[in-house]
């Protein structure tokens, strides 16, 4: 058997980032996927002809491994990036704001946009500014700043609930996927201080201007072809047991049995539990510790333009962020809007109906134009468990690549990366698996040479 040997099981970006890597390090690999697919929480569907995201991502510059990752799929053209962060922030009664930035250096390149943000008064001003320097002194690596919640910092810091509402929650929700309260204040100190108060152009917001699917599933596909990496759909592993003489047998339905020298698995948290043996180590019940928080999104198509930017973020209203995602869908007549509710625990399991008439009047009261558009279609797509949940004590829930079998790794956004759950959290979680499993490669390999050499 081949001592490069390396499966990498879950074709989400985690495992194509680990598949790549380690076949760039010189291993044979075969990605194993369970569905006929790739690109995992990341994807599109087809419905009435348009193609279909069934959530929003976006990226920020800082988000170097998932950016890298693009380039490695030969995707850059499916995406964009602002030259500069610059956020609409719409208000009911058609008000509206920006938070953008300036070429001066961190953290006073926010400085101006603040100056002139219309939700917040001179006094929430400066203690906002006040608390943000505050927040850069945070350790993130400290247990004790993760045991706390966000929103108690906040308010010993003197934020009032308007500045929370206007600022602070505008970013932790879409990040964290949690609410301020709910938050741990190590977390979102890592979002803030990497974000947006170390360099000023991390910030700059990219996004797809492709559906999902044509880059985290057909652009991958071709990118793992041409690396060399055998991929299998519609072949999810069942069990993974340890081999007498060293190594792994991976087993399931769609391809019998596969011997490698080292595994990812790069699945959920529960699927991961599943599967992995109980000598790996893992913590009983981490699954469950971890928790999940929900995503919803609202799809909205009208007969006409209502929206001028690409997206825009609201305040005053329960819509949170907004997306335009008409070229992308492939709508020709109309504009296709997707809003993004994080955090959305308590409506999860709303009707489509109740969430059309809690939503499309909140859509007419930030965006004019829709006051006098027809609405075409509406409808929700739902992630129950989109995301671990970011809370106070979780990270001593998350594991980092390594288990208790040598060759035996994790991966997927809610493994010890540091990230909270994004995509760039994901492909980083793929890489570092893939640098233990060939660094595990290398060190057998040269244990067996230096052993086969006569004394």
């Amino acid at each position: 058997m081949s001592s490069r040997r390396v499966i990498v099981i879950g074709g989400g970006l985690a495992g194509i980032a680990a598949a790549l890597d380690s076949v760039a390090g010189g291993a044979e690999v075969t990605l194993l996927e369970a569905r006929g697919r790739l690109g995992g929480a990341a994807y599109s569907f087809q419905r009435g002809g348009l193609e279909v995201d069934n959530g929003q991502h976006v990226f920020l510059r800082c988000c170097t491994a998932y950016r890298e990752l693009i380039g490695r799929l030969e995707a850059q053209a499916l995406v964009t990036m602002q030259p500069r962060l610059s956020v609409a922030v719409l208000a009911p009664g058609g008000r509206r704001g920006y938070l953008s930035r300036t070429g001066l250096p961190a953290p006073l390149h926010l400085a101006a946009s603040l100056a002139r943000y219309p939700y917040i008064s001179w006094r929430e001003r400066l203690s906002l500014a006040w608390a943000m320097q505050r927040l850069r002194a945070v350790d993130i690596n400290d247990p004790e700043a993760d045991g706390v919640p966000f929103g108690r910092w906040l308010a010993a810091q003197r934020q009032s609930r308007n500045a929370v509402a206007a600022v602070w929650e505008l970013i932790t929700r879409p990040t964290l996927n949690l609410g301020v309260d709910d938050a741990s204040l190590a977390q979102a100190a890592q979002v803030f201080q990497v974000g947006l108060l170390s360099d000023a152009a991390a910030g700059d917001i990219g996004w797809a201007l492709a559906p999902l699917s044509e880059i985290h599933d057909r652009a991958a596909a071709r990118a793992l072809q041409r690396a060399g990496v055998q991929v299998q759909l519609r072949s999810g592993a069942q069990t993974i047991s340890v081999e007498p003489a060293g190594g792994f047998l991976v087993r399931g339905r769609a391809f019998g049995e596969r011997h490698a020298d080292a595994v990812v698995v790069a699945l959920s948290p529960a699927r991961a539990a599943q599967i992995v043996p109980a000598a790996a180590g893992l913590r009983d019940g981490f699954a469950a510790a971890l928790g999940s928080s929900a995503i919803l999104n609202l799809h909205v198509i009208y007969d006409r333009k209502v929206l001028e930017q690409p997206f825009a973020a609201t305040i005053g209203t329960p819509l949170q962020w907004i997306f335009d995602r008409t070229a992308s869908s492939g709508l020709r007549e109309g504009q296709y809007l997707a809003v993004s509710l994080s955090a959305a625990d308590g409506e999860r399991h709303d009707s489509v109906a109740a969430l059309r008439a809690r939503y499309l009047p909140e859509l007419a009261g930030v965006l004019p134009a829709a006051r006098g558009a027809q609405v075409r279609e509406f409808f929700v797509t739902r992630e129950h468990t989109a995301t671990f949940r970011a809370a106070p004590g979780q990270r001593a829930w998350r594991p980092g690549p390594r288990t208790r079998l040598d060759g035996l790794l994790l991966a997927g956004a809610w493994t010890d990366t540091g990230w909270p759950a994004t995509m760039e959290g994901a492909v980083r979680s793929g890489q570092a698996a893939a640098r233990v499993a060939l660094a595990g490669l290398s060190g057998a390999r040269r244990g067996a040479e230096h052993a086969s050499v006569p004394a």
